[in-house]
């Protein structure tokens, strides 16, 4: 029982660990999206605007850091690519 109780301390920690990293990835889309639908919102499209606006700049930022880190080839850029969407993650509020 004493074994099982390290285990899943250990599988706790893991998963802590693959959520941290895992979130730091998405933290800089959703903060544009955040403020592109905030700001849309204050435009006037409303709600729906807002949200649709959003999610699509959210999803694009996404697919752009991703179509950035396929297709640069120096490592020095690659991480000053992953720089960029990891401090947000890191940044307190």
């Amino acid at each position: 029982m004493f074994v099982l109780g390290i285990l899943s301390s250990f599988a706790a920690v893991a998963a802590m660990c693959w959520l941290l990293f895992n979130l730091a990835v998405f933290a800089l889309p959703f903060f544009v999206g955040l403020h592109a639908g905030i700001w849309v919102y204050g435009t006037g499209a409303g709600w729906l605007g807002a949200i649709l606006v959003g999610g699509f700049a959210a999803g694009l930022t996404l697919a752009i850091g991703q179509a950035l880190i396929i297709l640069v080839r120096p490592l020095w850029a690659r991480f000053v690519i992953t720089l960029i969407f990891v401090v947000p993650a890191s940044t307190p509020p």
